[in-house]
Order: C-alpha cells, then sequence, then structure tokens
C-alpha cells in the first residue's frame, strides 16, 4: 500500500450487470481472452433491454452507427479475424461486399435477434479457436499484406475494436433511453 487513500466515488454498475470480473493476477492468454470476454459482455450489456426497433435507432446524427450496425459489424470482426485470417477458415465475409463495405452499419434489415445470435455465435467461434491454440505466439495470416500475424496481437486488437465500439454503444444507449453506467 502507498499510503494513499482509494477515491470513495465509482461509476456505477448496471443493475443487472453479471459479467464476469477479468482475472487481477494471471497468464497472458488467460487475461487477454478474460478481458476480451468482459468487453463482448459489456456490449451486450449495453444492448440489453431495449427492444428491437430502438436497437437499430441511430441516435446520434448525423453519425449511421446503431447498436443493430455495431452487433453485426462485431460478428464480421470476430469471424474476420479468428476465422479467415487466423485459423485460415473458408468461410464467407458477413456483412461486407467490396461493391458495399459498409453494409454492417447501413443495411439494418433482417431480425435484430438473428444478428446478435449470428455475433454470439461468431464469439464462441473465436474462443474455441483460441482455446486450440497452443500458444499466443501461433500465427495466421493477415489477407491483405500477406505477413503473418500472432493470435496476441490479434486479442490486442479486438479489446481495442470492442473498447471503440462500447464507447459509441454508451453514447447510441445513453440517447435512446438515458441509461448510463459502467
Amino acid at each position: 500500500m502507498t499510503g494513499i487513500p482509494a477515491p470513495v466515488h465509482r461509476s456505477p454498475r448496471w443493475a443487472d450487470d453479471t459479467r464476469p470480473t477479468p482475472p487481477a493476477v494471471g497468464g497472458e492468454a488467460e487475461t487477454l481472452s478474460a478481458v476480451l470476454d468482459w468487453h463482448r459482455a459489456t456490449f451486450e450489456l449495453k444492448c440489453a433491454g431495449l427492444p428491437a426497433q430502438r436497437l437499430s435507432e441511430r441516435a446520434v446524427p448525423p453519425s449511421a452507427l446503431s447498436l443493430h450496425g455495431i452487433v453485426r459489424h462485431l460478428a464480421g470482426v470476430e469471424r474476420w479475424w479468428f476465422r479467415i485470417q487466423f485459423a485460415g477458415e473458408d468461410v464467407p465475409l458477413l456483412h461486407y461486399s467490396d461493391d458495399d463495405p459498409d453494409q454492417d452499419f447501413d443495411d439494418l434489415g433482417g431480425d435484430v435477434d438473428e444478428a446478435f445470435a449470428v455475433w454470439r455465435t461468431e464469439c464462441e467461434h473465436s474462443r474455441q479457436i483460441t482455446a486450440a491454440a497452443a500458444s499466443l505466439d501461433e500465427t495466421g495470416i493477415r489477407k491483405w499484406t500477406g505477413e503473418p500475424i500472432s493470435l496476441r496481437r490479434i486479442l490486442v486488437d479486438m479489446i481495442a475494436e470492442y473498447a471503440r465500439h462500447i464507447g459509441h454503444a454508451d453514447l447510441l444507449r445513453e440517447r435512446i433511453d438515458g441509461t448510463t453506467g459502467m
């Protein structure tokens, strides 16, 4: 202890917060995986309790972002990094084409519950791929450069991706129904 008192006031937590706390001490793979899962759970929490039409609301004009669009985007990002680039699976891209690269955010057709189910499935694939890796030093191949990329770097980049979109989700949720919290 340094003798400096801990602050009394902290950000409020959501009432229905059931996220598992990542370990404060642990191995690198365990810690990175747990932090990524915490971010996944945080995003889901930010979307919880809203009806489908509100999840598709573009609540922060002029931005085209919506919670529905973000979940479609995150499903595609999970698939791209873990299944396609790291594991080398031959699966189609989700919500993307060279002719329409922003369809994850722009095209909000389709069922919101299905979009969340696809995202959860992709997250589970990512967890299984990560768990099966012998080490964080294993590599996949970046499709646009042909260079190797380690699982460690993918996990770090995914944590950053989720952190960025959780910030977006915070703003959207506050505009939609006033809900705030950590």
